[in-house]
């Protein structure tokens, strides 16, 4: 990304703490970084974060790290280091040089902690968890002194080594920060910043069996890599008193220069959920069928489902950056989408609900040719090749036997419509199978009216789509909706109780014979359907719906 890209975003409350940083050279180049935890999918809600950090590091010409805050082996695992990296690229942005690990750090940290145990600021704790939470008090009530945290800094520093080594069980003991008790922040009450853990590493393997905590390893990292705004969102607000206390107490980083922690409100999406763990759950429970299931705010399943870059990044400069936790409408994100298909997507008929329709005047075994625009707007697109002959398929929804009323625009007996790109057409009669089900409809065509109105001034004002029979390719259509029935599913302990039953609807129609080889994920619009990509996970044509035309949800 340029910074061109952005030069346009409204200013917003921490680029304005930004000028003021510049504008008194307490910085001289914008250092931001993307901090993700390698234990699962990004979502929504990172993208937006992964906009505004890249985004404003490109604002002022500056950079963005990508760091893996990799301390938690048990957790974390190297797919999902690739996949982030694949997301982020997709996106459009570039990190800085190489990608980063907290791993790499992990013998700066170390020495880190030893400075802290050597000025009496840190203990090994021999509590165990449920002692450390009874310890830690309310909000209403102050914390109890752990009976180690008067041990001696020389004794705190061989148990410290010893936990390094190996010599302590798991959960036996920690190594904790010596802050305040009593402080009205829960956070600051000894925080916890190393703990053991017998697991294997994605990066360092088997060569240490303790890990920082992030609060530790975050400010540190950034720290490391001269980052000037951390920028994270509202749920860290009350742990950046640890961040500035921990820079504050080594000596390498206490610097007016150093790193400043800054919060935005994360991104709620409407229908949805980005809870990481609740994402989860709906994967483990085969309530989707995986991380990228086009209902899935992942970013694969964004993608999948036919949401592209820009229509992303649009999204988040829309909803803007701020401190107050709100629930974003989801059709800001599917305007964000529509609006960009509506330019890009080439035009195409499919019939999601096939009734086959036989134009009883027009020549058995003919077949005609007919040329249609790609995109109504951009004749650079050029044209394509649609078939007419006596027999097509029309949808279902387009045929009612009586119309209604005189307003009525689509096919009825005794009444026309126009073919999209072809002639004008009448029904006048249908039979049915066995069921009672209308199996065919009988119409003729008015042959003079290719690409013009009729010569006797009749007025035809509907206008259907349709796909001519022959050349006709069959295709599954997989129609999404909202995963959840409830706007805030995340409010309820067991989302599946507001789970959609019609968030997947799988149809069998036809498309135009020249989306026999429909690129995997490209955009089509389907005229008056919406539009649809072809899924990247699917043998043959399968077509996953994106969006609508427009918002016609619970109508």
């Amino acid at each position: 990304m340029t910074s061109k890209a952005f030069s346009e975003i409204s200013t917003n409350f921490i680029r304005n703490i930004i000028n003021d940083d510049l504008s008194v050279e307490r910085h001289n180049k914008v250092v931001t970084r993307f901090p993700p935890e390698p234990n699962g999918y990004l979502h929504i809600g990172h993208a937006k974060s992964i906009c505004l950090n890249f985004g404003t590091a490109s604002d002022y010409d500056g950079y963005c790290n990508l760091r893996f805050d990799d301390t938690n082996p048990s957790k974390e695992d190297i797919e999902y280091v690739n996949s982030i990296k694949k997301d982020i690229k997709w996106l459009g942005f570039n990190w800085n040089n190489e990608v980063k690990f907290s791993s790499n750090y992990f013998d700066i940290f170390f020495d880190c902690a030893l400075e802290l145990i050597k000025k009496d600021l840190a203990y090994v704790c021999f509590l165990n968890p449920e002692k450390t939470r009874e310890y830690r008090g309310t909000l209403k009530k102050p914390g109890k002194k752990s009976p180690y945290r008067n041990t001696s800094a020389e004794e705190n520093l061989s148990l410290f080594q010893k936990m390094k080594a190996g010599e302590f069980m798991e959960g036996e003991c920690i190594l904790r920060a010596k802050i305040d008790m009593a402080s009205s922040f829960m956070c600051m009450r000894d925080p916890t910043l190393y703990r053991i853990r017998f697991a294997t590493h994605h990066q360092t393997k088997d060569d240490w069996c303790i890990y920082p905590m992030y609060d530790f390893a975050h400010c540190l990292g950034d720290a490391i890599e001269g980052v000037t705004h951390s920028i994270c969102t509202l749920e860290f607000q009350d742990n950046r008193r640890i961040y500035n206390w921990i820079l504050e107490n080594l000596n390498a980083f206490n610097k007016p220069d150093r790193p400043q922690q800054y919060e935005f409100s994360r991104l709620n999406l409407e229908y949805a959920t980005t809870s990481k763990r609740k994402l989860k759950l709906l994967v483990d429970n085969n309530y989707v069928s995986g991380w990228n299931d086009p209902r899935m705010p992942t970013i694969s399943g964004l993608k999948r489902r036919g949401y592209t870059p820009a229509s992303i990044r649009d999204f988040s400069e829309r909803i803007g950056v701020s401190k107050v936790n709100s629930l974003t409408d989801i059709s800001i994100l599917e305007s964000s989408i529509r609006d960009d298909l509506n330019k890009s997507a080439p035009r195409a008929m499919a019939v999601i609900n096939p009734i086959k329709v036989v134009i009883e005047n027009y020549p058995d075994g003919k077949i005609e040719t007919l040329n249609a625009p790609r995109h109504p707007q951009n004749d650079e697109m050029g044209m394509r090749e649609i078939f007419f002959s006596r027999e097509i398929f029309i949808d279902k929804e387009d045929f009612i036997k009586v119309a209604p009323n005189n307003k009525f625009k689509r096919l009825a007996i005794g009444k026309e419509v126009r073919l999209r790109n072809s002639y004008i057409i009448k029904a006048s009669h249908f039979d049915i199978d066995k069921d009672g089900n209308i199996k065919t409809i009988y119409c003729s065509y008015d042959p003079n009216t290719l690409g013009k109105n009729p010569t006797d001034g009749r007025k035809v004002k509907g206008v259907i789509h349709f796909v001519e029979s022959s050349q006709a390719i069959k295709a599954e259509f997989k129609i999404y909706d909202r995963l959840f029935l409830d706007p805030n599913p995340s409010k309820f302990d067991d989302m599946s109780l507001v789970l959609n039953p019609n968030s997947l609807i799988i149809k069998h129609g036809y498309v135009e014979s020249n989306l026999h080889d429909a690129q995997i994920e490209k955009a089509y619009q389907f005229e008056r359907e919406g539009y649809f990509c072809r899924d990247s996970e699917s043998n043959g044509l399968v077509f996953n719906k994106t969006v609508g035309l427009r918002d016609s949800w619970n109508q």
